[in-house]
């Protein structure tokens, strides 16, 4: 296409659209260009910054953990991004987690933020915090080794579990569902079980078939659980982490009485003032629960222990203790004014009574001893039983002595 430079309007057009076409050209090769902001987060402890997608590389800055960073270009597993400071560089995609993943560890920071502390811990090696309570599932923030951390929940999960599907892309469609071979149509496909929080069933469990029913050979293997803690860390950032990979701060002489057990929750209930070598000194007294040495229960804990300390010994003993029951996370503790006894430390557990349903449960400790505190239902009922066995003693009373004054007047006769 010739332009006539005796036209110079349009000669200038014709410069101007050639110089689009050069600049858009290497861009076209190079990668995708975004054309929109586009925002993602560091998931690496740290990384650097490319200059340049090949071998041979500068490093033009560095990004951190948790790092919030513009996607400027894709190319193959890199991603070039500008930082909040303006620094501009490839990054590879495996560094980063979606604006999704980021606003789902935000939520579980914002819905975990009033739970009741279940305990004090600290990490044995470096751990990433996941969004679920699952070795697939995205993770963002990481601890450190020896990073103290707050335990705010319990779960359990199938370690073999199928991944869980990404988070779906802002205003993507939502993926049709396609029947299998085994589906029919009109029916729902088999859904996956949910990583259990603690929570029982609503129902319980269909109770197998006789083994020999059915083939050793033919008998699916089972899951291989493990258990999860919801952990807080001082920034106030929350995720999971395999609960055998924190250590719970109850000091030595309380967890030499665990028996074998595993501690799951610790609490301080108050503390006691004990002279020891001529130094007055300041001690705690606990409420511990336990549970069995090992992976994928149903319930939290199956035992509660309270330890108080003999200050003339100068060691803890167990004030009380209550075995074989399904307990919940969470417990609570706290203080009440009670009118005869003051106030006094008190924790609520929640646990399964006899009609299978999850109920609160309070006590209160005055001194070493440990003694429940009756709902107000149960306060009226054990009154009203205090009131007819008073009736009843009452009544046997008049009897007895009518029946005596009629004897007497008979033998007068």
């Amino acid at each position: 296409m010739l332009v006539n430079p005796s036209r110079p309007y349009l000669f200038r057009i014709f410069l101007a659209v050639a110089a689009l076409l050069l600049l858009a050209a290497p861009a076209c090769t190079r990668g995708k260009i975004a054309t929109q902001h586009e925002y993602m987060y560091v998931s690496a402890p740290e990384t650097s910054l490319r200059d340049r997608v090949a071998t041979m590389y500068n490093k033009v800055g560095a990004v951190h953990n948790g790092d919030r960073v513009d996607v400027l270009e894709r190319a193959r597993r890199f991603v070039r991004v500008r930082t909040d400071k303006g620094v501009e560089g490839w990054i590879e995609q495996r560094s980063l987690v979606s604006q999704e993943v980021y606003d789902g560890f935000q939520k579980l920071a914002a819905d975990t933020r009033a739970q009741e502390v279940q305990g004090h811990g600290a990490t044995r090696a470096e751990l990433n915090m996941h969004l679920t309570p699952s070795r697939d599932g995205e993770h963002l923030y990481q601890l450190k080794e020896g990073e103290k951390v707050e335990i705010l929940k319990r779960a359990t999960t199938d370690k073999n579990a199928p991944k869980p599907p990404p988070p779906p892309k802002p205003g993507a469609p939502p993926k049709p569902q396609t029947k299998g071979k085994d589906q029919k149509a009109g029916t729902t496909p088999p859904q996956t079980p949910a990583a259990t929080d603690a929570s029982p069933p609503a129902t319980p469990p269909a109770k197998p078939s006789p083994a020999a029913d059915k083939p050793k050979d033919s008998e699916p293997p089972k899951p291989v659980m493990e258990d999860w803690y919801l952990v807080r860390n001082s920034s106030g950032q929350a995720g999971w982490v395999l609960m055998r990979m924190v250590d719970l701060d109850v000091p030595l002489d309380v967890a030499q009485y665990a028996e074998g057990q595993r501690i799951v929750s610790y609490f301080v209930l108050n503390t006691v003032q004990e002279t020891i070598d001529g130094q007055p000194k300041e001690e705690a007294q606990y409420l511990v629960l336990l549970n069995q040495p090992k992976d994928g229960l149903p319930y939290d804990f199956n035992q509660v222990r309270v330890f108080t300390r003999n200050r003339n010994r100068h060691r803890y003993e167990t004030a009380y203790r209550e075995r074989e029951i399904e307990g919940y996370l969470p417990a609570k503790t706290g203080h009440a004014t009670f009118e005869k006894e003051g106030d006094l430390p008190t924790f609520t557990i929640r646990k399964m009574n006899a009609e299978d349903k999850i109920v609160d449960v309070t006590y209160k400790m005055n001194g070493p001893i440990v003694r429940r505190v009756l709902t107000p239902e149960e306060l009226a009922d054990q009154q009203a039983r205090r009131a007819a066995d008073l009736a009843a003693r009452q009544k046997a009373r008049a009897d007895a002595k009518a029946q005596k004054a009629s004897s007497k007047k008979k033998k007068h006769h």
